[in-house]
């Protein structure tokens, strides 16, 4: 199985400068008007251009709404520097929702980008997760 990533954005290229600069990653394919894939992380990432307002599906009544948003799915993009990398993201655009904090298993930075999707910053140490992670 192969992981992509879609992301709804309403303005491609307000989207193309935030996603390259914040993280590094590269344009792949363009698909027209409507989306472009980014490359340099683990899976590919497609940025979809999908209007404000506009249904988001055929079967629900709920419309896109680019303000900040909670959803239950979300990116988590680990890093080598949180601090840096906070920094990077904040400087194309991103918003810094809670200081970063420390647990046993690294750093987490809780943070959105100027579509409303909100993201995390991990930075590991130690073991990472298996810090915390338990048999059953």
């Amino acid at each position: 199985m192969e992981l992509l990533v879609n992301i709804d954005v309403d303005d491609l290229d307000k989207a193309l400068r935030f996603y390259t600069s914040a993280f590094d990653l590269q344009v792949g394919r363009r698909f027209g008007a409507d989306g472009v894939e980014l490359l340099g992380a683990s899976s590919a990432i497609y940025l979809l251009v999908k209007p404000a307002g506009s249904p988001a599906t055929q079967a629900s009544s709920q419309v896109r709404d680019y303000g900040r948003h909670w959803t239950p799915v979300h990116l988590d993009l680990v890093v080598a520097d949180i601090d840096a990398a906070v920094q990077r993201a904040l400087n194309a655009g991103a918003i810094l929702e809670a200081a970063v904090r420390s647990s046993s298993w690294g750093k987490i930075a809780l943070m959105a980008d100027p579509f409303g999707h909100g993201f995390c910053l991990l930075q590991f140490v130690g073991r990472g997760y298996d810090e915390i992670a338990t048999a059953e």
